[in-house]
């Protein structure tokens, strides 16, 4: 099990993009499931939509795309690296994320070759599927620096 912390070393996203709160489960190279608690604090439920608070799409992808970002990081040989979202595939849309919901993402590798990795994602609530779909990540270096008290995350992709 990682907690915040654990998944705030992984992946470099902060507040309010972070979309992960805690991974449950891991097996390196395998598979990883973590979850989401959906709150009405959320900045994107002031515009989305007034009256009818849903949780974007593209944000319930982000949250699947982190969870397998965190699969991928924790292989040997990735570790400190960034995990770029390359696409996505067979994307499908089940049911609306609301204010309340825990959106709980499994996730399992399809593949992993050089630096390109692919995962299946499922994301349910209360057992039912909310999205599915497939991602592909390019995993590249990243530098880190310190400024201040604060680790700064300097991207460079290899090129």
């Amino acid at each position: 099990m990682l907690d915040i912390e654990k998944i705030r070393d992984i992946l470099p996203h902060r507040y309010p993009f972070l979309l992960v709160d805690r991974i449950i489960e891991l097996t390196p190279g395998t598979r990883a499931r973590g979850y989401k608690n959906v709150t009405i604090n959320e900045e994107f439920f002031e515009g989305h939509f007034p009256g009818h608070a849903v949780m974007p799409g593209v944000l319930v992808c982000e949250a699947m795309a982190q969870v397998g970002g965190v699969l991928l990081l924790s292989m040997t040989g990735n570790e400190g690296k960034l995990a770029y979202f390359g696409g996505m595939d067979h994307v499908r849309f089940r049911r609306p994320v609301v204010p309340g919901d825990t959106l709980v993402t499994e996730v399992e590798l399809i593949a992993a070759k050089g630096n390109i990795g692919k995962v299946r994602a499922v994301a349910r609530v209360d057992d039912e599927v909310a999205a599915e779909g497939e991602f592909i990540f390019a995993l590249v270096e990243r530098e880190r620096t310190n400024k201040t008290t604060d680790s700064v995350v300097e991207d460079k992709v290899a090129k």
